[in-house]
């Protein structure tokens, strides 16, 4: 079992409170760490340092200071790579070969992309008669950064690469259910010798840290990824305090398959759409609409394919689903497969698993589940269950198809499979989310802007939106005079 604690001011230092709280492994049931259950007094020591830090210097760094050094902690996490990909799977549960796959390459390349997108971004410079207006690009200070369990260190980089980039000094929550890929990025911090307080990692719970991270007023901007109920306070807690705020939140995703794409090909995009990672995504395709001609066939496959995903050790090479995040994260889910069955649904497969290794035998595991027959209005078709579990959903004109994908509070992203490029352009323009992705799912390119609109969020992330999130835009107007 493993101790942790926060990182504050360049050295690892225990909660003020002295109080800990337990750090649970998916996949067994068993402790894995303690961390600390901080509170409002070391979010203080966190601003503190990090304000320091910013003003005794790292404000004035120049931009090839700061690329070198997030080149030097993407150097950092590559010379850890398995200890990274080990923990990751440790902590969250997700299959070690998604994490050696996906999850820790990606915090690589969050680095190795906003070093090479800071070293190669202008500011704008504008002529008019009698006068020269250039723009200044500068850090806006402290920020805050609040990262949830699902993709924790992918996601935690995904922030604090641009933060320094632009200039910022950081205070960071990472999910108390997921804490040991971050204290191993602080690690990497002290390793590489980047400036006491640049970077401040503050565990604990959310109501008790993040709410007091959020709070603060020495912090100038909070950008937050998580659920939509959360979302909700800081945006209450933030907006009138005037802070920049970047909330991604929650998702209902549709996938719309048409009866012109290829099956085989939709059909496994929809399984990986709606599985990854448990289902733990917030891009994860969660509804799936499936025009008529092809429905029988299509859940046929579906059903085939969800059958072959089955659950096993995170440890073990091949394992394609692990273990749910938490137990009451768990028992969330699986409750949905009893409301679809209360509100007229078939489940066609899922729940618990019929064995596991008996290292897993008290791990937080559940079946993929593919559900039919459902309203498109009922409960299970419409809240985000963050899970293993998806329903489909017959549908006949491509104007039914988007009111249905439409029809949910969310709007994050959606997938459109089709072979005709008209109907993709038309869907595409037509659907409320974020994010369309054509024939594909969860392709991404860093420099396009993330985000959702409705109950999804507020702002954009990623490339120029990051450095423009994570920085003050301001204009020097410059009178020339005329001629002698």
């Amino acid at each position: 079992m493993m101790t942790v604690d926060n990182f504050i001011g360049g050295s690892f230092v225990p909660p003020a409170s002295g109080r800990l709280l337990d750090d649970v492994e998916p996949a067994t049931g068993g402790l894995l760490a303690r961390i600390p259950r901080s509170g409002p007094d070391d979010v203080q020591a966190a601003v503190a340092a990090a304000r320091a830090a910013f003003d005794d210097g790292w404000a004035r760094s120049n931009v090839k200071e700061r690329a070198d050094l997030i080149d030097a902690i993407a150097d950092g996490i590559q010379a850890r790579f398995e200890q990274f990909v080990a923990l990751e799977s440790q902590d969250q549960g997700k299959p070690r070969d998604l994490a050696r796959a996906v999850d820790i390459p990606r915090a690589v390349n969050n680095f190795r992309f906003f070093a090479g997108a800071v070293r190669h971004d202008r500011d704008d410079a504008f002529h008019m008669d009698g006068a020269l207006n250039y723009t200044l690009r500068q850090p806006l200070g402290v920020v805050g950064l609040i990262t949830p369990w699902n993709l924790p260190l992918y996601l935690l980089t995904w922030k604090v690469a641009p933060s320094l980039a632009m200039g910022n000094c950081i205070v960071a929550k990472p999910s108390e259910l997921t804490p040991l890929t971050a204290d191993l990025l602080a690690q990497v911090f002290a390793d590489v010798g980047a400036p006491a307080g640049v970077f401040n990692l503050v565990h604990g719970l959310g109501p008790e840290v993040g709410q007091a991270i959020v709070e603060h007023p020495g912090i100038k901007a909070i950008s937050f990824t998580g659920g939509t109920a959360t979302g909700r306070i800081v945006a209450a807690t933030g907006a009138p305090m005037f802070k920049k705020l970047s909330l991604e939140l929650g998702g209902k995703n549709a996938t719309l398959v048409f009866a012109d794409a290829d099956l085989d090909q939709a059909v496994d995009g929809a399984t990986r759409a709606a599985f990854a990672n448990q289902g733990e995504i917030c891009l994860c395709g969660s509804r799936i609409l499936v025009q008529r001609p092809i429905y029988d066939a299509f859940v046929a496959g579906l059903i085939a394919r969800a059958k072959t995903w089955t659950a096993g050790d995170p440890a073990e090479p091949g394992t394609r689903v692990g273990a749910l995040v938490s137990e009451a994260h768990r028992d969330k889910v699986a409750s949905y497969l009893d409301l679809a069955v209360e509100e007229g649904g078939t489940v066609h497969c899922g729940g618990p698993p019929a064995s596991l290794p008996e290292r897993c035998r008290d791990g937080f595991f559940l079946e993929p589940a593919v559900i039919t027959g459902l309203p498109t209005t009922c409960r299970t078709a419409t809240e985000e269950i963050f899970g293993p579990v998806v329903t489909v959903h017959p549908f006949d004109t491509e104007a039914e198809a988007v009111a249905i994908a439409n029809s949910v509070v969310y709007g994050l992203s959606a997938s459109v499979w089709t072979s005709d490029l008209a109907t993709a352009h038309r869907v595409a323009r037509d659907l409320e989310t974020g994010m369309v992705w054509v024939n594909t799912w969860l392709k991404r390119d860093l420099r396009v802007p993330f985000g959702g609109v409705k109950d999804s969020g507020v702002g954009r992330e990623g490339g120029r939106y990051s450095l423009e999130f994570f920085s003050e835009s301001r204009n020097v107007c410059i009178e020339l005079g005329t001629h002698t």
